[in-house]
Order: C-alpha cells, then structure tokens, then sequence
C-alpha cells in the first residue's frame, strides 16, 4: 500500500566523566557490527542487522539485504511476499525483535536443543518441521526443509523509536519498534493526524527501572523516591550526599530525545510526554547507556529491564511512590506501576501477510517465553495476548 510522506565555573568531576563516558560508549557502539550503533543523539538509521548478540549461531543469519517496501495484501505479481522483512527502531525493543530474527533466519531443525528444542517443537507444538517453516505455513509459506533459508528473511535495525515511527510511516521499514506510543512520538510534530494510520502490536511489556552504578549501590544507596528523581533530573539534586550516598556529584545520564525510552520517562515520571528535563548527557540507545553506566562511579539513568545488571555495572534502585516501594525482580510489571510501559511492533495501515506472520512468531508461546521473558521483560497476560494474535491471525489472510 502507499505510505504518505511524513516530511516536512570550573571543570567540575562530573564534566570530566562526561569525556570518558562517551568514549567509553562509543567504544561500545562499535561492538554492535555493521553501521549500527549510531552517534550520541543520532536520528539516523545507525543500527545493527539482526545478526547481534542474540540467537548465538543463528545470529549471523539474521542480517542481509535491507528488503524493500512490504505490501498490503503480503503478494507480489501473484504470489507470496517473499521479500526481507525490514524493522528499525527502539533500541528497548531491539532485543525482542532481534532475537526473534535471528531465530528465524536460523531455521533450525526441530530437536536443536539450543533454538527449537523438543520440549517446544514436538511436545509443545507437535511438529518436526523447521521453526520457521512452522510458523510460517499457516500463512501459506512453503517450507523451504534447509537451515539458514527461512520462507522470508528478517532484518533489524537498531536507532530509537522516533526512528521507527517514522521509518514505517515514510515506507522505509516494514516494522517499527517502539518503546513509546507511536501518538507520544507525533505530538508537536505536525504529523499527528498519521496516528490513525498506525497498527499498534503491543508484543511485551517492560517496567522502566531506575539504575545507578555500582559504586553508588555499594556505598548504600539502595532506593530513592519519585520526588528525587524528578528533582534529579531538573539539576535540583546533584549531590549523592543528598540522599544518603557519598560526596560525590550525581551524573544523571539520560536517553536522547525521539527515544521511547525518554518520551516515556518524560511522559510517566513528569506527567507530560515534553516535559524539560536536563540530565548530563543523553545517548541514543540502551546499550550506550547501560555501558557509561558501568564505565563510571556516580551516575543515575533510566533504562530498559533487559539492560539491567542486579549483580554487575548497572544495578537498580528501588523507586518509592505515594508509600509503596517498587523493586526489581518483584512489582515492576504490576499495572499500578507508572513507569511500566507497552513494547510496541508498528506497521502500516493494512498489516501485511508477511508482517503478520512475523509478529505472530514473536506473539507465540515460544516467542513469549525465549524472546520477551527471555530478554527480561515482561510477557503479555493471557487476555492481552490473545487480542494481539486476533489481529495477526492467519484467518484474515484467507
């Protein structure tokens, strides 16, 4: 289907550590393969194909050629859609999606016990076929029976949710990942009307937690409130000495602006998805965040469950709200939780056969289980999940 276009004093401590974080991240961002990893506060594209960290073996498959444009009815010139699949976006996201393409443009046989165990391929499912192969037939793939040659490719970028929405609206990627709603990216853009055009799949949830460095966690800071954290990052708290911690400056690191991980921070911390922030420095993905975290002594962030180290370089911080204490490993998925928030798969207008088929994967039981819980987040309950696979279905394809 056509895609509308959406275009139109002295040096203090902390200004020193800003130095060597972000080389520190950068540094980082290399590690990713490709061109991803992208700059600090890049709205580019940067990102790595779907050949990451994940999927071990499987991963390299999951890169590739960058597909062309998806097509509403899922044919091309009478046949199936056969084309790469194309994702970009959050980096929250990212590890959901990737993991899930990595696996699938494995392929592997039923009976690896590493990517499509027994336990799930034929005791679960019933089937010997190849995991892509079997989730794909139902939307009238033919099986292709060889590894690394799934019925259609995967390929996923990494950059950041504004990316994403706008990568799908513009017809450059199938899929967008976002860690926001996609009406949160649009607002003030001029572009807010293309919110009706979105398909939101909500494919995981993740409770936002708060994360210092191990120094601070080691010196006794096990938990602050929601008033902190707000004076925190308005420069009105800068000292740890404030909050129980050490004499040391507070590095308030922060996600760049157009993340879903800013917007929604912004949004459920401050009550407005544009509220003025001012943390030290911002970076464009997760994992640039989460290594200054680990690379420094005195910061505070907010981030994303999978990059979170209880007993490594990002450890979390206990977040207390209106008397009740919300801890890691315990309530963060609870719905009165206010910085718990959708993991969003977008497409455009008419979801297409092959976006269907894809994010049914990651909807499924075994998506659930390996790709979201096993990328710490949290899987979807049994009513939400089965409303996200009604929408994909492949009954509507028939």
């Amino acid at each position: 289907m056509a895609r509308d276009s959406a275009t139109d004093d002295g040096v203090s401590r902390r200004r020193i550590i800003l130095t060597t974080g972000a080389a520190g991240a950068a540094a980082f961002a290399g590690c990713l393969g490709g061109d991803g990893g992208g700059g600090d506060d890049s709205d580019g594209d940067g990102g790595s194909d779907s050949g990451g960290s994940s999927g071990g073996e499987s991963g390299g498959d999951s890169g590739g050629d960058s597909g062309g444009q998806s097509q509403s009815d899922g044919d091309v010139a009478g046949s199936l859609d056969t084309s790469v699949l194309t994702a970009d976006g959050s980096s929250t996201v990212f590890p959901i999606t990737n993991t899930g393409g990595s696996y699938w443009n494995s392929n592997p046989e039923a009976g690896d016990e590493d990517y499509w165990p027994a336990s799930w391929a034929q005791d679960e499912y019933g089937t010997d076929m190849r995991l892509a192969d079997f989730f794909a037939q139902d939307y009238g793939y033919e099986a292709t029976g060889e590894r690394s040659n799934p019925p259609f490719r995967a390929s996923i970028a990494l950059s950041h949710s504004g990316t994403g929405i706008e990568g799908v609206m513009e017809g450059r990627v199938d899929i967008g990942d976002a860690s926001s709603s996609a009406e949160s990216e649009l607002a003030g853009s001029g572009n807010e009307d293309a919110v009706e055009d979105f398909v939101d799949h909500v494919v995981g949830v993740d409770g936002q937690p708060i994360v210092t460095s191990r120094e601070i966690a080691d010196a006794g800071v096990e938990s602050i409130t929601i008033e902190e954290l707000r004076a925190i990052y308005r420069q009105e708290i800068t000292n740890w000495d404030e909050l129980g911690g050490p004499d040391r400056d507070i590095l308030a690191l922060g996600r760049t602006e157009g993340s879903g991980t800013d917007t929604a921070f912004r949004a459920n911390v401050y009550g407005d998805p544009n509220a003025p922030i001012s943390p030290d420095q911002r970076f464009g993905q997760n994992q640039q965040l989460q290594q200054t975290v680990s690379d420094t002594d005195n910061a505070i962030a907010y981030i994303a469950l999978a990059f979170v180290e209880p007993e490594g370089g990002t450890p979390p911080l206990d977040l207390v709200i209106d008397g009740t204490t919300y801890s890691y490993g315990e309530n963060l998925g609870s719905a009165d939780y206010p910085l718990s928030r959708d993991l969003h798969a977008y497409t455009w207008q008419d979801t297409s056969r092959k976006e269907a088929c894809f994010i049914n994967f990651l909807l499924s039981d075994f998506g659930q289980e390996v790709f979201v819980s096993g990328n710490n987040y949290f899987q979807l309950p049994d009513d939400r999940l089965a409303e996200e696979r009604e929408k994909v279905a492949a009954s509507n394809y028939e």
